[in-house]
């Protein structure tokens, strides 16, 4: 999630619609900081935000592909007959959902950070990311 910039202005005449405007903005978004400054006969307002439709949104797909790491490491371990938390630690799951790697390397970037090596499974694990993605978006 991306942090993002408004910029409105209250003028000294005519002031309660800039307010509302305001207000009715930052119903709507998760306030990160709010900077004002007074020039040329009014007050300037930088609202930095997260936009709170987004976040879900961001919420919701990343539940989507832990869920489905989660099904694919059960049959993973099965097949292979390990522990599960030996093919993906349960923390880790949640770390590749946030970054959604789609390809080797990019999953590679992210498990590399945690020293750990996935091998031959990082194909699998890349491509039950994609598919989510792709499932997602039909």
């Amino acid at each position: 999630m991306t942090t993002e910039i408004r910029t409105f202005q209250i003028p000294d005449t005519d002031r309660e619609d800039a307010q509302e405007t305001l207000s009715a903005f930052l119903r709507t978004v998760e306030v990160e900081r709010i900077d004002t400054a007074y020039a040329d006969g009014g007050w300037r307002i930088l609202v930095l935000y997260q936009d709170l439709r987004r976040k879900e949104e961001s919420k919701q797909i990343e539940s989507a592909i832990v869920a489905e790491l989660s099904a694919w490491r059960d049959k993973a371990a099965a097949r292979g007959g390990v522990a599960r938390e030996a093919l993906l630690p349960d923390d880790l799951l949640p770390e590749i959902a946030r970054f959604a790697p789609t390809t080797e390397r990019e999953l590679s970037v992210i498990l590399g950070s945690r020293d750990i090596d996935v091998g031959p499974m990082a194909q699998e694990i890349a491509a039950v990311v994609r598919n989510t993605l792709e499932a997602l978006v039909d």
